[in-house]
């Protein structure tokens, strides 16, 4: 299977494309050579066949070939925001997540939240996020990369959403007694948000305000998840909807 390759330049047939450094390492890293075939993709639909043209020392050349529709994202377009765990789990979150088909990952500090970024700091694992989410697209076969967003406060987040209605469904995973079961999520082929929480989930004071921007809460069963085991359940279930 040819290698996969996300390219940020537009690709038409016949094209010679000199890359940008970091796939440019990225081929130099698989040991490719001239002639030898790839796969790219650069988000705007389907993929596109490609060969090596040029090896430089800092650059690579690609001739793009020919165009290929692919149907590989969810029926039911989900969202996810998530009260960042540490670090690590953060970066496999996030991995799995564009694995498993979302559409957009939006970072959340919250009042339980063990990772505190700001700045220049939050603007660099940022970046760190969105090459994850790359790789993790490159790797699946999807040939749509989830934006990685700006860390966020979860409550001007919340008070930044549109009104809610029927056509975008809402959902913030609960413990609370009134929460729906997991089947709903599979109820409307309609776009969902899936607002998780992190460590510990959301207190009291935050998910009484995502309820009233319109998320409904869920129950993914009687067990306890970790903050970055709970949203790729829910992304899991939503695997099935047709």
């Amino acid at each position: 299977m040819p290698a996969r390759l996300f390219v940020d330049l537009p690709l038409t047939a016949g094209a010679e494309l000199t890359l940008p450094p970091e796939p440019s390492r990225h081929i130099q890293v698989l040991r490719m050579q001239p002639g030898d075939a790839l796969t790219v993709f650069n988000g705007s639909g389907g993929e596109w066949s490609a060969e090596v043209t040029r090896m430089g020392r800092h650059d690579v050349d690609l001739r793009v070939l020919q165009h290929q529709s692919t149907a590989r994202e969810l029926a039911c377009p989900v969202s996810l925001a998530v009260g960042m765990p540490a670090n690590e789990r953060m970066d496999a979150l996030i991995e799995k997540a564009t694995e498993l088909g979302a559409v957009a990952v939006q970072p959340l500090q919250c009042a339980r939240s063990v990772l505190k970024l700001t700045g220049d700091r939050a603007d660099k694992r940022r970046a760190h996020w969105q090459g994850v989410a790359v790789a993790a697209a490159e790797q699946s076969g999807r040939t749509v990369v989830p934006p990685v967003a700006a860390v966020d406060n979860l409550e001007r987040w919340l008070k930044g959403l549109p009104a809610a209605t029927s056509e975008h469904r809402r959902f913030v995973l609960s413990f609370a007694v009134d929460a729906v079961g997991a089947e709903q999520l599979l109820a409307s082929g309609t776009p969902v948000c899936l607002l998780s929480g992190p460590e510990g989930g959301l207190d009291e004071r935050e998910e009484a305000q995502a309820r009233s921007h319109g998320f409904v809460p869920l129950s993914l069963g009687p067990r306890v998840l970790r903050a970055d085991t709970a949203p790729l359940c829910a992304l899991s279930l939503l695997s099935l909807a047709r």
